[in-house]
């Protein structure tokens, strides 16, 4: 989009131009790392549950991938991962498109939107889950709520760690993080990760590299600027999972690889870069500019196990798999901006707390996908066999889809404090989208326009000082990518989000409890008649209540426990003619448990003479749905449990172990359909020698 970069270079030079007299003798130097789409609201007033998931957490519980991460709130569910190939995720029981990566923000700025891989997290300072209505601030998100990375910012105060991990299968990694001040104005920090495992799974390894490293200039004592980079490679096979025969869950061995090893890893490369300036008007307002680039490749070749009941053989003798040949070549380029105004004024006895912002992207997206599809018996392997390399048939090009989308947003919100207890919060948000998609292969092209309005209301109570009561309500919208196995586009979805919590916190106990209620339209799930494309499902409704603690049951006995209970279903009748399946009103969402528990303890103790600290994480997933299109295919429950111990040998030097599924459970992660099953992980042992200077 043609504004978007003189958007962000007026609004940095206009504030550059009001500070041009300010002193250059900088005594202190204060860095403000200023979150987007915040204000000034401190959380605990704001009408909205939000938990933070620290890095300190993900130290101490072994984390290295983004996805383990969100485990650890209840109000997130794992769904299809693409053949472990990208992070995708549900959040109060919706999610976005099932062939695409969950969306996510990085500092206020979209990140999940292409095909960067499974992210890391050696960059991630914390997580924030932005649940519920939010859609009148952030747009163009998902009903359930938002997930926020905030990235390791440059200090100026030297430090660094090297952290060096083996585990089993082979599990190899190396990750670093330095920081300091290269001058009294100008601080640097490189981190990244460089990781060589097999996998519990067959034949299947990861290749990663991954480097970020970024700069803060302080421009004077009011303004700055922050630059950071984002290098991704990634080397990984493209892994279906195992199948399940008339719901026997034992079918196969968890380990077992119905891929063809000849077909490589897939390559995912990707680059990112985020320039952001922040600048203090004065005591009571600021401004934050920002722009992001982000580009993104995902290629290489893939068998996929055949969907089609009439085109599959192992429903017939019970160990022919047919399959298919695929090739992907899919890229993604994303260019944003923002520019946000936040402070607070008085007006008669009330106090406004205002955020008004424009931001803006220009999103292209090609998706060329190529396979080889015969009948019963073609390009087969048994399944009781390990898998073999096959010289793979030759493919030719299924789909391929020419997307672009062009959108602006505005926004405005006043949360008004009218007592020093009851505040109120108004927020209203337009949005225009223009979304053009080509489909070369059915030579179908169209071009769509949504304009939106979406409005907010929230209510906030401090019933004491550290007790609050809020409710919110907000109406929000997704444009849909990709096209149905006709080329034709899908159009947006369309939702409304209500909720009523409360909050609690002091020293020593923090809580936050809420009931939901939200819905949308046109919400998309596979189409197994046409294998790799999907089809509109209609309307759905999830409601349901969550409970987070984090507490200490005794002086050095750390709680943190999630839990929701989540009723997602479909809202209306749907008897599509290609599933030959008729799905009732009421019917499950796929992947979505109706309950789920995630309860951490985390004690810290002296062990010879050394500080040392130990834990455990207790995990149990509900049964969910398994197939969106086949109501009998349930996936059962499941309990997990990882221990962790971590002994400090001197102040700088600590030693780690942690054992995950401790008691060697078998279950299924999540599915797309009976025969696309991806297992959990077995009982996994790693340890890890970390620096800190």
């Amino acid at each position: 989009m043609k504004n978007i970069i003189p958007l962000f270079y007026l609004s940095t030079l206009a504030s550059a131009c009001v500070y041009a007299d300010t002193n250059a003798d900088i005594e202190q130097i204060k860095i403000i790392h200023k979150q987007a789409y915040r204000g000034d609201i401190a959380n605990k007033d704001l009408p909205q549950s939000i938990s933070t998931i620290d890095k300190s957490l993900l130290v101490d519980l072994g984390l290295t991938d983004f996805q383990d991460t969100l485990d650890l709130s209840a109000s997130i569910s794992r769904k299809n991962n693409s053949g472990a190939l990208w992070d995708s995720f549900s959040i109060r029981g919706f999610s976005g498109n099932e062939n695409m990566p969950s969306g996510y923000l990085i500092n206020g700025f979209s990140g999940g939107r292409g095909f960067s891989g499974p992210r890391d997290v050696s960059n991630i300072e914390y997580v924030e889950v932005l649940k519920g209505p939010g859609s009148a601030l952030y747009g163009r998100s998902e009903p359930g709520g938002t997930i926020n990375i905030v990235t390791k910012k440059p200090q100026f105060i030297e430090a660094g760690q090297i952290n060096l991990e083996i585990g089993d299968y082979n599990h190899q990694r190396i990750s670093a993080d330095y920081t300091n001040g290269l001058t009294d104005k100008l601080a640097v920090r490189i981190n990244g990760a460089w990781q060589d495992s097999d996998s519990f799974r067959d034949q299947v390894t990861l290749q990663k590299q991954v480097f970020t490293p970024s700069l803060y200039y302080q421009i004077n004592q009011d303004s700055s600027l922050t630059y950071e980079f984002e290098y991704v490679d990634l080397k990984q096979h493209f892994d279906r999972g195992i199948i399940v025969l008339n719901n026997d869950f034992n079918t196969l061995p968890a380990d077992r690889f119905l891929g063809n090893p000849n077909d490589k890893p897939m390559n995912v490369h990707s680059l990112g870069h985020q320039l952001t300036y922040h600048l203090e008007l004065n005591s009571s307002w600021s401004l934050l500019t920002g722009l992001n680039y982000r580009t993104s490749t995902l290629k290489g070749f893939s068998s996929d196990a055949e969907l089609a009941t009439s085109r599959q053989s192992v429903f017939d003798d019970g160990e022919t798999l047919t399959r298919q040949h695929r090739y992907r070549n899919y890229s993604a380029e994303d260019l944003s901006a923002r520019v946000e105004l936040s402070g607070h004024l008085i007006t008669g006895d009330w106090i406004h707390h205002l955020l008004i912002g424009l931001d803006s992207y220009d999103y292209d997206l090609n998706t060329a996908l190529s396979r080889f599809r015969g009948g019963k018996g073609s390009y087969s392997i048994n399944i009781f066999d390990n898998a073999v390399q096959q010289a793979g048939p030759e493919v030719s090009l299924l789909n391929h889809n020419i997307e672009n989308q062009q959108a602006y947003g505005l926004y405005v919100q006043d949360q008004i404090d009218i007592t020093h207890k009851f505040k109120v919060l108004l927020g209203l948000r337009f949005d225009e989208i223009e979304q053009t998609i080509q489909e070369k292969v059915a030579q179908v092209s169209s071009v769509d326009t949504e304009q939106q309005l979406s409005p907010r209301l929230g209510l906030v109570y401090n019933l004491t000082p550290q007790m609050t009561l809020y409710s919110s309500y907000s109406e929000g919208f997704v444009p849909l990518s990709s096209t149905d196995a006709q080329g034709n586009p899908f159009g947006f979805e369309h939702s409304d989000s209500l909720e009523f919590g409360v909050k609690y916190s002091n020293a020593a106990f923090n809580l936050s409890a809420a009931i939901f209620e939200a819905s949308k339209d046109n919400i998309l799930v596979a189409d197994p008649a046409n294998i790799g494309f999907l089809s509109p499902l209609g309307k759905a409704n999830s409601q349901g209540l969550e409970l987070d603690i984090d507490t200490y049951l005794f002086e050095n006995t750390q709680v943190k426990l999630s839990y929701a209970y989540i009723d997602a279903k479909t809202s209306n009748d749907v008897n599509n003619p290609d599933w030959n399946t008729p799905i009732p009103k009421g019917s499950p969402l796929v992947n979505v448990p109706e309950q789920k528990i995630s309860l951490l303890i985390n004690q810290t103790a002296e062990l010879f003479h050394k500080s040392a600290n130990f834990g455990a994480r207790y995990e149990y997933i509900d049964e969910r749905l398994g197939d969106a299109a086949d109501l009998s295919f349930r996936l059962p429950d499941y309990q997990v449990v990882n221990v962790f111990a971590h002994l400090n040998l001197t102040g700088q030097t600590r030693v780690s172990i942690t054992i995950n599924n401790l008691f060697n459970e078998r279950y299924i992660e999540s599915s797309y359909n009976a025969l696309w099953a991806y297992p959990g992980a077995p009982r996994m042992v790693k340890a890890a020698l970390s620096y800190e200077f």
